[in-house]
């Protein structure tokens, strides 16, 4: 099972999800692990990350709607200063 989703999602569904009023996270370029206690769903407003984990290395950057499953051990890799929307289930 992939611990890691990325996809595009429809106006639509960014104003039906709430998306809006998450909270906001910043984070400067930086390189550093991770471990996911619980699922989070973010939508990236700003920015380019590469996230590496066990099936390999994924990129988002702005407009992506990415969610981390619940158990993710990963190592995200900020190369551009990074601005997302975020939510934890």
């Amino acid at each position: 099972m992939n611990k890691l989703t990325i996809e595009r999602i429809s106006p639509a569904q960014f104003a039906q999800m709430g998306i809006r009023k998450w909270p906001v996270w910043e984070k400067e370029i930086a390189d550093f692990p991770w471990h996911y206690d619980e699922t989070e769903s973010c939508y990236i407003l700003e920015g380019e990350v590469d996230i590496v984990t066990s099936e390999g290395t994924f990129s988002f950057g702005p407009d992506d709607f990415v969610t981390f499953h619940k158990g993710l051990d990963c190592r995200w890799i900020i190369r551009k200063a990074v601005k997302k929307h975020y939510k934890f289930f």
